[in-house]
């Protein structure tokens, strides 16, 4: 089939990897969000799917909404078959639904109908699910709700943050789409509804969101902060200053205030509503990111003082 795929960030590499590879597919265009600021120097930069495309020769779509007429114009030029679609990150009208025959298929990060919205992943870490996996599925107008063709699962790992097991959706989740390409173009594979109960919702984790709770038990401090690294970045404050938080390990039977920072030559702990968490890596506000007991041999915690 003629494919124009539509991605920006680096989650939807892979799939499209493996789709300019594929023998039985064509990807003729990409569409991507317009080129950004980035890093430190806060430079303008392509996204990794404008950057992948263009070193393979792949024509780039860079519309500011995938409504301008413009784009509409090339998007039927084009002649797509279908538009495969992994992390765009912006709303299709129904005017570009209308183009490709076997319209839009997004590759969706969880097992449908749960977690429809911005952020799969990183709530299911959140809410502490065991299995979550990723979907394919038709695009219609409402959020993420349109038929699904196919299911991938995994594992939630104990350890798992959202940037790793982001990372290994995306690779499984390239085979799927990849499969559910193939099966579409053959005529194998049929959509089916999804179910009416189970439907859960993901919205975008912001920054406010990601501020760390004390007060709340070491299981949910571990899920909040696994659920916001590496974005939006768990984070509190200490002395007034605001201090990125790593993955931390909870330390069974220790008890301390929640907030309560203690440190020792080989570890700082922080106390929540029931156990105490040991720190991982921290970011202090300005500074680069260093191990916790790096941070504190700097800051010398009193042992009254406290994470707010």
């Amino acid at each position: 089939m003629r494919l124009v795929f539509a991605g920006t960030p680096e989650t939807a590499l892979p799939s499209l990897r493996t789709l300019i590879d594929s023998p039985r597919h064509e990807v003729v265009a990409v569409v991507t969000r317009p080129d950004a600021q980035s890093g430190r120097g806060r430079k303008v930069h392509p996204s990794p799917v404008a950057e992948l495309a263009e070193e393979a020769g792949i024509e780039v779509l860079r519309p500011q909404k995938a409504g301008d007429p413009a784009f509409l114009d090339r998007l039927r030029e084009l002649e797509p078959d279908c538009c495969p679609v992994v992390a765009y990150g912006a709303l299709l009208p129904q005017s570009a639904l209308d183009v490709p025959r076997n319209g839009w298929i997004n590759l969706h990060f969880s097992i449908l109908p749960a977690w429809r919205g911005a952020a799969p992943v990183q709530h299911a870490i959140l809410h502490g699910d065991e299995i979550t996996g990723a979907s394919t599925f038709q695009i219609v107008k409402e959020l993420d709700a349109g038929p699904v063709y196919g299911v991938v699962t995994e594992e939630v790992r104990a350890s798992d943050t959202s940037g790793a097991l982001l990372e290994r959706l995306s690779v499984s989740g390239a085979g799927l789409l990849a499969a559910t390409l193939d099966g579409v173009e053959d005529g194998t594979l049929e959509a089916r509804p999804q179910p009416a109960d189970g439907v859960t919702i993901a919205p975008k984790i912001a920054v406010g969101d990601a501020r760390v709770d004390w007060g709340k038990p070491a299981m949910h401090v571990d899920r909040l902060v696994r659920a916001c690294t590496p974005n939006p970045g768990a984070w509190s404050e200490f002395r007034g200053q605001r201090v990125k938080v790593g993955p931390v390990r909870v330390v069974a039977g220790e008890r301390l205030a929640p907030g309560q920072v203690v440190a020792t030559k080989t570890a700082v702990l922080v106390g929540t509503a029931s156990d105490a968490v040991e720190l991982g890596e921290v970011q202090p506000q300005g500074k680069r990111l260093m191990g916790a007991v790096e941070w504190a041999r700097g800051v010398r915690p009193e042992g009254d003082e406290v994470f707010k």
